[in-house]
């Protein structure tokens, strides 16, 4: 059985692989080479489960922005199994009105150094070779970065740990409330969508699944093994395939109409995002799967964004707003006293 690999370090190496080729990698190249997804090919070859993970990932890859694109072919036009995906360097260079400071080039050539030392490793130079020897040039210093530093919140282990097998109980703060809720469940799967962990589970008090964001468990994961008598071990075949269809659909079925500013950082940062193209007068239209998160990211804009629809998300926004302007008029006049 070949060692699991995070999602977002085989995200990060398909990113590297696509940007390493300027003809572009079909499906099979993929599969067959890129950390993440070759081992399990080695195994049994294209597996219905590894099509569908890589048609995930290229999903994924698209909502956080990155230009993953398609093209034919050259020797078979219009042949849709033999696709080739590439994502252009050109468009995923910096900006070039963007600068760093001599202190924040040298916190970079330093975080540079550390991944170029061993960062080449045995599993990527069998990719490398491989693909050069489908007459496919790729750059060396690219495709052998791998990333060593993981972000997940701290509940990711002890979930994933218990998954159909354990009772867990986890403080969890809901968005309007002032003190978080003990929640009793059964994991049965732990899920990315929107670039965020969501865990999907059997509330005991609840009798009922629900999905939880990770990021609103504010406190430790503690093991119940006073609780679950008679539902454990609880069959998770299936759970995250079926937790990623609930959250894709609420994505779809959420839409959000916005008015940015063109040529600001919200125009920039969210258009490409938008269902359909920005019109003149800077409308656009995003998905999304929870108000307050959203809410939460538009405010960071200020008034480069305005919410037009739905109302619970403007009013959500408006809250927001108005609790940033209490506390800076508070501090205002503390300041003022002081004077």
């Amino acid at each position: 059985m070949p060692a699991s690999i995070a999602v977002e370090e085989r995200l990060f190496s398909l990113v590297l692989a696509l940007m390493a080729t300027e003809s572009g990698l079909t499906k099979g190249d993929i599969l067959s080479t890129v950390q993440g997804y070759s081992a399990r090919f080695a195994e049994s070859g294209l597996t219905s489960a590894l099509d569908r993970q890589f048609e995930r990932d290229k999903d994924e890859l698209r909502d956080l922005g990155i230009p993953l694109q398609t093209i034919d072919s050259p020797d078979r036009p219009g042949d849709n199994t033999a696709l080739r995906y590439l994502i252009p360097k050109g468009r995923y260079d910096l900006p070039a009105d963007i600068e760093f400071s001599p202190r924040e080039l040298g916190l970079l050539a330093l975080a540079a150094a550390v991944w170029r030392e061993g960062s080449l490793s045995a599993d990527s130079r069998r990719a490398l070779m491989k693909l050069k020897a489908r007459g496919i040039e790729a750059s060396e210093p690219l495709l052998g970065y791998a990333p060593t530093i993981r972000v997940r919140d701290a509940s990711f282990d002890p979930l994933q740990k218990a998954q159909g097998v354990a009772a867990v109980s986890f403080p969890y703060l809901k968005p309007g409330e002032h003190e978080p809720r003990v929640r009793t469940v059964v994991p049965l799967a732990i899920v990315q969508h929107d670039g965020r962990w969501h865990l999907h589970a059997h509330d005991i008090d609840a009798s009922a699944t629900r999905t939880f964001l990770l990021s609103r468990i504010v406190g430790p994961v503690t093991p119940r093994p006073d609780r679950g008598s008679g539902l454990l071990p609880m069959d998770t075949v299936g759970a995250a395939d079926h937790a990623a269809a609930e959250l894709r659909q609420l994505f779809d079925s959420n839409e959000a109409e916005l008015v940015v500013q063109p040529g600001t950082d919200a125009a920039v940062r969210l258009a490409h995002r938008s269902r359909r193209p920005m019109s003149a007068d800077g409308v656009i239209v995003l998905g999304y799967t929870d108000t307050d998160i959203l809410a939460d990211e538009l405010v960071g804009f200020g008034p480069e964004v305005e919410v037009r629809a739905p109302d619970r998300l403007r009013r959500a926004v408006s809250a927001r707003l108005a609790r940033v302007l209490a506390l800076h008029a508070d501090a205002g006049g503390t300041e003022s006293d002081r004077g």
